[in-house]
């Protein structure tokens, strides 16, 4: 027989109850629901367990891959900012995989639990889509890399070096050392100028001299200053181009035992010579092939002529303005510009060239005088 306290419990709990438990329920007695909810209570003891110790295994498992994808990236030389995102994301997911896989060993219905989860993350995007708009233009600066750490940049009004690329954010800190922060967002959808994306920058001066002076003793002095000066570069840009440091490990490759090839039949396609082929052979190969791309790429594309120049750019009212252009590497740029306008101030002088002071010749008609 049920319990007149076991009949109230269950009317009063009606609403929150399911029609089948209510009639389940009221057909147990005092002791069978004690009884069943001791079974339950040690059922879910025991799964709470299960859960404790699936999680641990779980997070032990994602610190190993953590790691293991950190090695990789790093042996790699993949760009900092990019490596940092990818493991953040990583762990992100594989703990978001971990708690919904213990929940459901718990007896929550993870279904249930996914579908509240998508619905917060809909509200939580429409509240914060500006915010959203940051983080899809992080990702695509990280993975497009249209700028480094330690790029000079010029973007949204502001210049300088780029110190953190961050999933929201880019940080960059300007000559007189301010730091500003700049949305990924805008930066991902306007126009950047990276001033250290390429390796080679044309430096310019505009020089003003008499009328009086000779344009080819300027010529002479400037291009004795070049020829002394191992930063500017002389003849073609492809011609002092150095390979890239970011080169891979091939020291570890070096130290492994040479792989001996199988004896292999003389008629094989190239396929099966590949696959055949030692690690050593095929890396070669890739090599050769890679090789032989750049120089009918070379052959097809001009050089740049990087060599310096003198020449009348102005005819002023009183002097003229020659252009100095010069071509150095981009890291010597400022210092360059900056060394040479004192050089050419205090050597030019000394091969009988002068610098003019504006000046303004004044006729005067004698008639005119004589008559007032």
């Amino acid at each position: 027989m049920s319990s007149p306290f076991l009949k109230y419990f269950i009317e009063e709990s009606s609403p929150l109850i399911p029609e089948a438990e209510i009639q389940q329920f009221k057909a147990l007695s005092i002791e069978q629901l004690l009884s069943k909810l001791a079974a339950g209570a040690v059922q879910f003891g025991i799964n709470l367990v299960i859960a404790i110790v699936v999680f641990a295994i779980g997070k032990f498992i994602i610190d190993r891959i953590y790691n293991f994808v950190s090695l990789i990236l790093f042996r790699r030389n993949v760009d900092r900012s990019l490596s940092s995102f990818i493991l953040s994301f990583i762990r992100i997911v594989l703990y978001f995989v971990l708690l919904v896989t213990c929940i459901g060993i718990i007896g929550i219905e993870t279904s249930s639990f996914l579908a509240l989860f998508a619905s917060a993350g809909v509200a939580v995007g429409m509240a914060l889509s500006g915010t959203l708009q940051n983080f899809a233009g992080g990702v695509l600066i990280l993975f497009l890399k249209p700028y480094r750490v330690g790029d000079y940049i010029e973007a949204q009004g502001f210049a300088g070096t780029v110190k953190e690329i961050q999933i929201f954010h880019t940080l960059i800190n300007t000559t007189d050392n301010k730091a500003i922060i700049i949305p990924n967002g805008p930066l991902s959808t306007s126009s950047i100028n990276n001033w250290s994306r390429e390796r080679f920058r044309r430096v310019s001066w505009e020089i003003s001299i008499s009328y009086d002076d000779k344009v080819q003793d300027a010529r002479d002095a400037v291009a004795e200053l070049f020829e002394q000066d191992p930063r500017i570069v002389k003849g073609f840009l492809e011609d002092h181009v150095e390979p890239d440091a970011e080169a891979t490990d091939d020291n570890e490759e070096n130290t492994e035992p040479e792989e001996t090839e199988p004896e292999e039949p003389k008629k094989l396609n190239w396929i099966r010579r590949w696959i055949f082929s030692s690690r050593k052979k095929r890396q070669e190969a890739v090599e050769k092939w890679k090789s032989r791309r750049e120089e009918k790429l070379r052959r097809l594309v001009p050089k740049t002529n990087a060599r310096y120049s003198v020449v009348v750019n102005e005819l002023a009212d009183s002097a003229v303005v020659i252009k100095v252009r010069a071509w150095v590497r981009t890291k010597n740029y400022w210092a360059v510009f900056y060394e040479y306008n004192e050089k050419f101030y205090d050597e030019l002088p000394k091969h009988n060239i002068h610098f003019p002071f504006p000046q303004m010749d004044v006729h005067l008609n004698r008639t005119d005088i004589h008559n007032d």
